[in-house]
């Protein structure tokens, strides 16, 4: 999950914002990343966290294009390649070398150690990192919100069993990782 602290520097122009105020020429992996300002998301109608906190929040309700776009644009801004994960990956890091339902284990009455799920969000978006990561490090992989995925909705090709890149096309795009209104099942 990524926060609207992270999200919005990118949304907003806020790290052009602040050269300009600061007097500071932009460097080189500014200048490639402000290419991507160009294909920002539209400016919100609305209160985009819908009253559910933004410091540390994690954003929400952009779609996969902005999502992909962003991942772009961070990856000029840093020379780091970043992208969205394939289905398979995303479950990959979820399940963090276990083979178990779930990273902790197969009992889902731990669920709400590791998960922000309806039964204990509280009606609504958490702080990310508040509940226990996976093995590996990684917070928020089971509930909180829905992440993107590169992938289509479909069934993996039948041909990959190792490293499966899903279906390449589809009517709707892969979300993983369960949600703060799911029920732990899913």
């Amino acid at each position: 999950e990524i926060t609207w602290d992270a999200y919005e520097v990118w949304m907003f122009d806020l790290d052009i914002q602040r050269r300009k105020i600061a007097g500071q020429s932009p460097n080189a992996r500014d200048q490639a990343a402000d290419e991507y300002q160009l294909t920002q998301p539209t400016a919100p109608y609305t209160d985009m966290t819908f009253g559910m906190g933004k410091k540390g929040h994690p954003a929400i309700c952009m779609t996969q294009l902005a999502a992909r776009t962003y991942c772009q644009w961070l990856t000029q801004k840093t020379g780091r390649y970043y992208r969205l994960p394939t289905e398979a990956e995303w479950e990959y890091a979820c399940r963090a070398g276990t083979r178990t339902e779930y990273s902790f284990g197969d009992d889902p009455a731990q669920l709400a150690e590791h998960a922000c799920v309806n039964d204990n969000a509280g009606g609504h978006v958490n702080p990310v990192g508040q509940k226990r990561p996976t093995p590996w490090g990684l917070f928020d992989m089971h509930g909180n919100v829905w992440e993107w995925c590169a992938d289509w909705f479909g069934e993996y090709p039948k041909s990959a069993i190792t490293d499966p890149t899903g279906s390449v096309t589809g009517s709707s795009r892969v979300g993983r990782g369960g949600s703060w209104r799911g029920d732990a099942t899913s």
